[in-house]
């Protein structure tokens, strides 16, 4: 049974609230149509430090934490705990730059709220920086779909070769590859994508900070079980052996690209802090939140690749849980890359919601009179309460879902496209926009002290980022040559 609903006379923005921030960020060509100082209109807001906290570690622990052993494996016991480290403490840096732009002018008590990260580069930076803060952001979004699928798949061929090798011996020729894999993910998103907005997934980042949770925890104990197995911790002071030097600069490059992607979480900072309630001050308590976030996380990143390093040594697979397959009880490893699926259909979503909110709003603007766009249709089926579907929505968030599933079935590199990801969010939206932000926010003068530190500070990261930039492509073209 359906009906529809039609808001056409009522104001476009409230009845698609679809992102992160509610109203929904600004579209990127909106930016070149307002000479106003971005001011969204307030709505409740319940959120506090345990819900931020879940908001956050859903964002940052996912398909990352697999793959930071590896990482570890080409950079060695050195290298390897001392960069996690490294970029732990500029992601919560940048963190901190970032959640002072919430309010404007000032950062505890403006009346201005910037909810979406292009809304404050564009009050601060202006129309151009905040067309190019919007592409990259949606490219990075897009490609975080588009890794998630991909690791899922991963998680699920695991699964399916341990019941295989159970059943049928580990010889047994049963695997299927994992096309099919991400096929059923991109059939579970398309689901998952018509929840309306950031504010009602509450319930779904908890869930998926359990999962990731849960799973990092049994890499954990796995890899710390192997390694008493052994007796002996394998792995070397200057990581895996290459037979030339640049292939071991290529490694590396790749490996830090890795670790690059595992952390930064600032293009949804602001969205996130526009869940929280006040007093006190939003600033304050997000950056409790951040703090506490990351120091839980980079204990699990640092635990995971350390005991996943110790257990494999040179052999440290891509991705950690696959290389439990003859080591541990079957049942816990599958429970475990079992979490790891419902985490990332969890972050999937987190990830999705201000691209969704992009594109909506943007319809919103374009064809307010539209009963494509401004229409709600409730429906009504047995068993279930009622929920409302908006065609537009239904329509677009679909073909996003499909096309990520298509992206990551033709470049199914695991490792390399982490790499990739970690250049579009590294240095542009980690470094360079929170700075020049933070500079023009506190008026600080040209060739002073702290204008020569943080500007010093961002060229030494646009050169990083340009070194696992050329190794992450290095080695996707490799791959797609063999």
């Amino acid at each position: 049974m359906m009906g529809a609903t039609d808001n056409r006379d009522e104001e476009p923005i409230p009845l698609l609230q679809l992102g992160l921030a509610s109203p929904p960020p600004m579209a990127v060509d909106d930016l070149f149509n307002s000479d106003e100082t971005v001011n969204f209109s307030d709505h409740k807001r319940t959120g506090n430090t345990w819900t931020v906290s879940a908001h956050i570690i859903t964002g940052v622990i996912g398909s990352g934490v697999l793959s930071l052993a590896w990482s570890m494996a080409r950079l060695g016991w050195i290298w390897g705990p001392l960069l996690m480290l490294l970029f732990a403490a500029v992601t919560l840096f940048s963190s901190f730059l970032i959640c002072n732009c919430y309010r404007f002018p000032d950062p505890d008590y403006g009346p201005t709220k910037n909810t979406s990260y292009i809304a404050a580069v564009q009050c601060y930076l202006g129309k151009k920086n905040a067309w190019i803060c919007g592409v990259l952001i949606q490219m990075n979004l897009y490609g975080t779909g588009v890794a998630y699928t991909i690791t899922t798949a991963l998680g699920l061929r695991a699964v399916e070769r341990s019941k295989c090798d159970k059943d049928n011996g580990s010889d047994a020729p049963c695997d299927s590859g994992n096309g099919w894999y991400m096929l059923l993910f991109g059939l579970v998103q398309i689901f998952m994508s018509q929840i309306p907005d950031f504010h009602s997934m509450e319930w779904v980042s908890i869930a998926a900070a359990i999962m990731s949770f849960a799973y990092s925890s049994i890499a954990l104990g796995l890899g710390a079980a192997k390694v008493v197995g052994n007796r002996a911790i394998q792995g070397s002071l200057v990581g895996v052996s290459t037979s030339t030097a640049m292939q071991k600069v290529w490694r590396v490059s790749q490996a830090v690209g890795d670790i690059a992607f595992a952390y930064p979480y600032t293009m949804i900072v602001l969205e996130i802090q526009d869940t929280l309630k006040s007093p006190p001050s939003e600033r304050k308590t997000m950056k409790k939140a951040s703090a506490f976030s990351i120091c839980i996380t980079t204990f699990f990143y640092l635990s995971c690749g350390g005991f996943g390093y110790a257990a494999f040594g040179e052999h440290t697979p891509g991705d950690l849980l696959t290389g439990f397959g003859d080591f541990g009880p079957r049942w816990l490893i599958n429970f475990a890359n079992t979490c790891v699926v419902l985490h990332l259909i969890g972050g999937y979503q987190v990830y999705s919601q201000p691209l969704f909110a992009m594109v909506d709003k943007w319809m919103a603007d374009q064809f307010p009179r539209s009963s494509f766009v401004a229409t709600n249709h409730i429906v009504k089926l047995p068993l279930l309460p009622p929920f409302s579907i908006n065609v537009q929505r239904l329509v677009f968030r679909t073909a996003y879902v499909v096309s990520t599933t298509g992206v990551a079935m033709i470049f199914p590199y695991f490792n390399q496209v982490l790499g990739m990801l970690g250049t579009i969010n590294f240095w542009p939206l980690s470094i360079y926009f929170p700075v020049e932000m933070w500079l023009r926010q506190n008026k600080v003068s040209p060739w002073s002290r702290m204008w020569t530190i943080l500007k010093s500070f961002s060229v030494v990261c646009f050169f990083v980022n340009m070194y696992i930039f050329a190794g992450s492509l290095q080695g996707i073209l490799a791959a797609r040559v063999s």
